[in-house]
């Protein structure tokens, strides 16, 4: 092993008082370097496909362990510019595959300050005003979901799918083995939970319109045993479709079986006055998942899952007595292991923190109806375009479409053109039974010209002169 020279300064920290003063060239150099990934990028990707990016990539970042180090500079500007320059960049308004969102400014900087400090949310000792201010900050979101429950509580996830994990997980320790019954368009995340469980094999109902089938659940209820959990979806990944909340909760309360609500997508509509109606029944649920690094602008993970009381919370208490000795919790320290599944984590509350504080709920639902309104704008261009069709208005902010008469492998081949020249990031989702396009839009920054270019790059048919009475279909 080889030994620094005498007299060789340690690197730098980046927490304490002289932590700030280290860290500020090295944001310099950090910024400066997003800054020339991205111009060098100039769209949405990096164009070439896997080979040609991976190959520019091992060029600029090759050895990753030299035996003599760089230095803290060059290392940052080399390896960020180069992982800036071969990004899927969310904030460019043509990257719209996936809810994968362009994150605040403000978010990303409260995520500097948690990384610095650095606190490990598994023992009051370790992060004694991160644990306070995640208890202040998860009750808060916890009633926007339960407005009218005495104690909503909320668990800090790493997304989507612990979320559904830990319902799914609450659920047993509640009723045994409960048998999930979700709808075709549920998320992969919630029959993986049950297999991870060891829970009885899940029963999927119809979806045919994109949302839960009311007469096909009724009797999925009427003919299984109990205990029975309905897992019902608040924006689905396909089509940001909403199942009907209210009925599905009548239907629970009719057959003794408890709801689960994943509102991953959907779930900040309850920050908008326009749109929060769409979410009526949401505190009829058991529990309710919500992804802030979705539709709220977070950097990942931002995951929550909320339930009307802490008490609910109880299966998950843990003890460990280097982290909960029982004197320490009788004496009043704060007892942190029963909030996470996970021991060490980050105080990934922090950057929410800043974000509500800094936009308030005006800012935030100004977000929200933005980005619906230009989802709902591209609809409207798709509408208009000749050439291409339209699957349905956007129920929150995902447009599917095509070009008329394209094929399943036209689709998926438009799409990995498109990926490969680095023009534009678009996904593809199955809908009634065919291939689509889809554009789920996140960026409230988005402009009705970007939304325009984007449809540009399509090939759209050609046209043809018809037979009198004949149409496409």
């Amino acid at each position: 092993m080889s030994t620094p020279p005498p007299g060789t300064p340690h690197p730098p920290l980046a927490g304490g008082a002289g932590g700030p003063a280290a860290l500020r060239p090295l944001l310099s150099a950090v910024l400066d370097a997003l800054r020339e990934g991205a111009l060098a990028r100039g769209g949405p990707l990096p164009p070439g496909g896997p080979d040609a990016v991976t190959e520019r990539l091992r060029e600029l970042t090759l050895p990753v362990l030299p035996d003599t180090g760089t230095g803290a500079e060059e290392a940052l500007r080399t390896l960020v510019r180069a992982l800036a320059h071969g990004a899927a960049d969310p904030a460019d308004p043509l990257c719209v595959a996936h809810l994968h969102t362009p994150p605040l400014a403000v978010a990303v900087a409260a995520d500097l300050a948690a990384s610095a400090l650095n606190p490990s949310m598994d023992s009051w000792d370790q992060a004694p005003a991160a644990s306070a201010l995640e208890a202040q900050v998860t009750r808060t979101l916890a009633a926007e979901v339960y407005p009218h429950a005495p104690a909503p509580d909320a668990l800090v996830t790493t997304g989507g799918t612990e979320s559904n994990h830990l319902a799914l997980l609450l659920a047993r320790e509640r009723h045994g083995p409960v048998q999930l019954i979700h709808g075709a368009n549920a998320h992969h995340s919630l029959p993986r939970a049950a297999w991870l469980l060891g829970l009885p094999e899940p029963v999927t109902v119809p979806a045919p319109a994109g949302v839960i089938d009311l007469a096909a659940l009724d009797a999925a209820l009427t003919d299984l045993h109990h205990p029975l959990l309905v897992a019902a979806t608040a924006g689905t990944t396909d089509t940001g479709s909403i199942d009907p909340l209210p009925a599905i909760a009548d239907l629970c309360a009719r057959h003794h079986a408890e709801l689960h609500i994943d509102a991953s997508y959907g779930g900040p509509l309850l920050f908008s006055d326009v749109h929060r109606g769409r979410l009526d029944g949401l505190d009829r649920a058991q529990s309710v998942t919500l992804d802030l690094h979705k539709l709220g602008w977070q950097p990942a993970a931002a995951g929550l899952l909320a339930v009307p009381g802490t008490a609910c919370l109880a299966p998950l208490g843990h003890q460990a007595d280097y982290l909960n000795a029982d004197d320490d919790t009788e004496a009043g320290l704060p007892d942190l292991l029963g909030r996470s599944l996970r021991t060490t984590r980050r105080p990934d509350i922090l950057k929410t923190a800043a974000t509500l504080r800094a936009l308030g709920r005006q800012g935030l639902a100004d977000l929200v109806d933005r980005t619906c309104a230009a989802a709902r704008h591209l609809a409207d261009l798709v509408e208009q375009t000749p050439g291409l069709e339209l699957h349905d208005r956007p129920t929150i902010t995902t447009v599917l479409f095509r070009p008329t008469g394209a094929t399943d492998d036209d689709i998926a081949a438009v799409r990995r053109t498109l990926l490969t020249q680095g023009s534009a990031v678009l996904g593809r989702a199955r809908a009634d039974g065919r291939l689509w396009l889809k554009a789920t839009v996140l960026n409230p920054h988005t402009t009705p010209h970007d939304l325009q270019a984007l449809l540009s790059l399509l090939p759209l048919p050609a046209p043809t002169s018809l037979p009198e009475g004949s149409s496409h279909r």
